[in-house]
């Protein structure tokens, strides 16, 4: 077991405190002189006066400013023999000296030692003298974890990491699939290298790039880049390293970040999560945090304030583009904002191409077909997969990596995990009418994505799972579709319903009925495909620390409210009606589907496609193309 230095400290100093004082107290409290001092039988006062007046007290020695005698006398109880005894003597007893002088008694004096004063100055001293040291330690540890040498006693100093030349070992090469963003990034590089093609014709170089896109689609990266790229000095730093407990240590830093930025110009600051301290000012319950606001005001005032910074390029990015304070996002101070999506099929291939060069493929992978097999994956989630894909490769010892795995790590990327498989019981096969019911009313309706795959393996918290994936990216949706997808929610429903009765239907369409409420629901109040007509009859509301309206105002009558609900009703009864008719139109198929899946466990959509032509045509999937 390994013990940091400050847990050994933190567990040392009260040990060596108390020990001291213990030590100290041992040799402070016991008379100096140790010429007779080594009586260990104490006697009362009043015994000591017994013996004085029987004549058997030989000699008296006084300690202590006369409050401890050491006496020697005859004990008749050992033969007669001397002792030496300690006695506490009482304050006010001076009469006691004259007639022990009175009595012939050798009598001596011994002078009190200051070694008592001198320890108890010496322990008064120590423990503060330790106490601070400690703390010293401690912090000159924790100020070099944190990036140098006493950091953590300069609390308003920037904690940015500065690099001269930053070597990232990131270039422009190296990303792929936001070709958009890369371009305008790129144009920032140029500026910085040769600034005079710009400032000829008067261009100015931009104060801030602020790039915005969902987690995972190459913010951090593309500043990577950028540092590798641009060959000037490179700040880079989170926007929740400003904000401290402490009100006014962030702008503090702010502070001491520009001015080494001036120092170092051009430059390039790069400011990640910027969300955390630029969030809305006076936003939530009772005004804003305090030391937040103020670390966001000198931010605002750095960038554009009374004294221009020639020669600073602020890069920030953030997902949270909605909850930034308005004057942040203004020209001037964040002079573009780059949007970085999720990448189309091209931008996916190109990523994947990126991420395959370390990797071994078997010859028959078609990096094309995982590319169009996964829609909605970013940057991260393509890099991922690949890893995935690798590990499992290693742990069924292959060699290089191979479809199989690919796909198998692509459902293990959205689903989960793979869990036991199901044994065969009554259980499992009403699963497998449920699958099926998804796959064979997505398959029949012509609007809906094609099926590419139905298994009874539990993934997650799914016994069995239904893939869709479709044609093209889908960036506008129709009508058809959503309803399309309506009743492939409820086909599995409709399954339980047809095959095995009202009675029988279970949980397992909890999730289904969630999704499909949540699109009829947009359907009649966002994008006006109902009898109400092309209404947006609702707007997605802002949360309270945001700075929105604690009290959800409704934006329309009751009575437009109880028709939001039937015609709510009204769409998904409709599309419930055509997967039930769906599924009783195909019982014979759906059963021989059933079986076919208890037996195999899995069927991919090639196969599915072709059993079911044998008993229906199936329609052909078109293209989405949209109408302006």
């Amino acid at each position: 077991m390994k013990f940091s230095w400050r847990v050994i400290l933190l567990w040392t100093l009260p040990i060596l405190v108390i020990g001291f004082f213990f030590w100290q107290g041992a040799f402070s409290s016991a008379p100096a002189d140790v010429g007779r001092n080594t009586a260990n039988t104490r006697m009362t006062y009043g015994r000591f006066l017994d013996y004085l007046d029987a004549g058997r007290v030989t000699a008296v020695d006084l300690y202590d400013g006369g409050r401890t005698a050491i006496v020697e006398a005859v004990d008749p109880e050992l033969d007669n023999r001397l002792q030496h005894w300690r006695v506490d003597l009482p304050g006010n007893a001076p009469e006691l000296v004259s007639r022990l002088r009175a009595m012939d008694i050798s009598l001596d004096s011994h002078p009190i030692r200051n070694d008592g004063a001198l320890w108890g100055a010496l322990g008064n001293l120590l423990f503060p003298l330790l106490l601070i040291g400690g703390l010293f330690f401690l912090f000159r540890r924790s100020g070099g974890a944190a990036g140098g040498p006493g950091q953590a006693m300069s609390f308003g100093k920037s904690r940015a990491r500065f690099m001269m030349e930053a070597k990232t070992g990131i270039m422009f090469d190296d990303v792929a699939g936001v070709d958009e963003a890369k371009e305008e990034l790129e144009e920032v590089v140029t500026f910085l290298k040769k600034p005079e093609r710009f400032t000829a014709i008067g261009a100015r170089i931009p104060k801030g790039v602020l790039l915005v896109g969902p987690p995972g689609t190459g913010k951090t990266l593309l500043a990577k880049a950028i540092a590798g790229e641009a060959g000037v000095p490179f700040f880079s730093i989170s926007g929740s390293e400003f904000v401290e407990m402490f009100v006014g240590v962030g702008a503090s830093r702010v502070r001491d970040l520009f001015k080494k930025a001036k120092e170092n110009a051009p430059c390039i600051i790069f400011i990640d999560e910027i969300d955390a301290v630029g969030r809305q000012r006076g936003a939530g319950i009772g005004g804003g945090n305090d030391e937040r606001e103020q670390t966001l005001n000198q931010l605002l005032t750095e960038m554009d304030g009374f004294e221009g910074n020639t020669g600073i390029i602020i890069i920030a990015a953030t997902n949270r583009a909605d909850v930034l304070d308005s004057a942040l996002l203004r020209p001037g101070r964040f002079d573009r904002q780059i949007s970085v999506d999720p990448p189309d099929v091209k931008g996916r291939l190109e990523i994947l191409e990126v991420h395959a060069r370390n990797k071994k493929l078997a010859p028959e992978i078609s990096l094309d077909a995982i590319a169009r097999r996964t829609p909605g994956f970013t940057g991260a989630d393509l890099a991922n997969l690949l890893n995935e894909a690798a590990i499992l490769t290693a742990r069924r010892r292959k060699e290089a990596i191979t479809m199989g795995e690919v796909d198998d790590a692509v459902d293990r990327v959205i689903a989960g995990m793979e869990g036991t498989p199901l044994v065969d019981s009554k259980s499992k096969r009403l699963i497998a009418y449920h699958e099926i019911g998804h796959a064979i009313v997505g398959t029949l309706i012509k609007a809906h994505d094609p099926v590419q795959k139905v298994t009874l393996i539990p993934r997650g918290q799914a016994q069995g799972l239904t893939w869709f994936t479709p044609n093209e990216e889908q960036t506008l949706i129709s009508r058809s579709q959503i309803l399309a997808r309506i009743a492939g929610a409820l086909g599995g429903r409709a399954a339980e319903d047809i095959i095995f009765g009202d009675a029988e239907v279970t949980t397992g369409a909890g999730n289904d009925l969630q999704q499909v409420t949540g699109m009829a629901r947009q359907m009649v109040t966002r994008f006006g495909m109902s009898d109400l007509g092309p209404l947006s009859l609702e707007s997605s509301q802002g949360e309270v620390f945001l700075g929105r309206d604690w009290l959800q105002r409704s934006e329309y009558s009751e009575e437009i409210a109880s028709r939001i609900d039937g015609q709510v009703r009204s769409i998904v009864e409709h599309a419930y009606n055509t997967s039930k008719q769906i599924i009783r139109d195909n019982r014979a198929l759906i059963d021989r589907l059933v079986d076919l899946l208890i037996e195999k466990e899995t069927i991919n959509g090639d196969e599915f496609r072709q059993i079911v032509s044998e008993y229906t045509a199936v329609p052909e999937k078109e293209q989405f193309v949209p109408q302006i």
